[in-house]
């Protein structure tokens, strides 16, 4: 590996374990996110779908870099229509669904602006389509998703966030997600 990887590790590290005033609290919040919703096949078609996506939280701040997050969501997706795609009104790849589960997230603690990784285990409630020139699957009902999220909290008090986040649907062989923006509510002050 590179010696540029091992900077970036260490200098993640460094900052992980500072201890700055501005970390993600402890505590139980709700946090609230919107989107632009995507889905997108695994397969290497240039074939998708966009739409809106939704999501509430209820945090469990354990540590300062350390909170569990079960979560409740809505994805809505319909196939994009591009120049590309008039020749192949066949394909698309289309999400509708409840989404239902739970994620572990850690934070970097960095002043003003945290950086997160989260990941867990949920279900979707809904309907999928997958139809490509390498894939072909739909399923209505229950399916299992992972979710996994990449972002940033920003602020003082770190309750706003930004973050790309998915659900990887492998039974549809699909992934759902969004480029959202969050806000996060103390439950008690």
């Amino acid at each position: 590996m590179s010696t540029n990887f091992y900077k970036t590790v260490l200098l993640f590290t460094i900052f992980f374990f500072c201890k700055i005033n501005a970390q993600p609290k402890t505590g139980e919040f709700i946090n609230a996110s919107i989107g632009f919703g995507i889905s997108a096949p695994y397969d290497e078609s240039d074939i998708s779908g966009s739409g809106f996506y939704a999501q509430g939280e209820y945090v469990i701040g354990i540590s300062k870099w350390f909170g569990v997050r079960p979560y409740v969501g809505i994805i809505l997706t319909s196939e994009d229509k591009s120049e590309n795609q008039q020749n192949q009104f066949n394909y698309k790849v289309t999400s509708k669904a409840l989404l239902l589960g739970g994620k572990a997230r850690i934070v970097a603690p960095i002043k003003y602006i945290a950086p997160y990784i989260e990941t867990g285990f949920g279900l979707s409630v809904g309907s999928f389509d997958t139809y490509t020139p390498l894939t072909n699957r739909s399923k209505n009902g229950l399916i299992a998703h992972i979710p996994f999220s990449i972002g940033l909290a920003l602020g003082k008090k770190n309750n706003f966030d930004i973050a790309f986040t998915y659900y990887y649907h492998p039974s549809v062989k699909q992934f759902s997600g969004a480029a959202a923006f969050g806000l996060t509510f103390p439950i008690k002050n």
